[in-house]
């Protein structure tokens, strides 16, 4: 029976590179995938994944407003797939969300969606909170903090390098614009920037 998943975690965790391996395993092996990503996620171009090792793989980009469930039905109906991957799924719409699952669920095709789990204000995304509300499977990957421990957090610095604290909830960017951390150190820093 095909699944839902949602891999999560904080930046710099090698969600891409995860994805792009599996992705790969199953093409080696002659099998059809479909990677999808939001479009307005264009860091390493429209409709490509790219990690930070150099991985690179195309990808088709989907607005919001686009039916998920419709796309892969007709592509699946063309040439069958055997999984669909979803990168950055935490800008994925809700009602997406549950286009993923109808894709397991009615097309018996496995997903895997790759993400974060919240924002750098340590709110959950739209996309992450249906998914952990509805995935078949949550597997949580780990990145660590300067510290040592897990990191859980993201904190998004200005072009100077500072920590802030308001903002839109989405602002693409990677290593310049983000960093992760563990709670506690998180949560240190938000105290010291609301002081200042």
């Amino acid at each position: 029976m095909a699944k839902l998943y949602f891999s999560y975690a904080a930046m710099n965790a090698g969600k891409s590179t995860m994805l792009m391996q599996a992705s790969y395993n199953y093409q080696e092996r002659g099998m059809k995938t479909v990677i999808l990503l939001a479009s307005f996620d264009n860091r390493a171009g429209l409709g490509k994944v790219a990690s930070r090792i150099g991985l690179e793989a195309e990808a088709i980009a989907f607005h919001p407003g686009d039916d998920l469930f419709s796309l892969v039905n007709d592509m699946h109906d063309a040439d069958p797939i055997a999984c669909v991957f979803v990168d950055e799924a935490q800008f994925l719409e809700r009602d997406q969300v549950w286009q993923l699952a109808r894709i397991a669920d009615r097309l018996g095709i496995p997903v895997m969606a790759y993400g974060l789990r919240t924002d750098f204000q340590g709110k959950l995304f739209p996309g992450s909170q249906e998914l952990l509300a509805i995935a078949d499977e949550l597997r949580e990957v780990r990145t660590i903090c300067h510290c040592g421990r897990k990191a859980t957090m993201v904190a998004r610095l200005d072009s100077n390098g500072r920590i802030i604290r308001e903002g839109a909830q989405v602002d693409i960017g990677g290593n310049e614009k983000y960093v992760s951390y563990c709670r506690r150190h998180w949560q240190d820093l938000m105290e010291a920037v609301e002081e200042t």
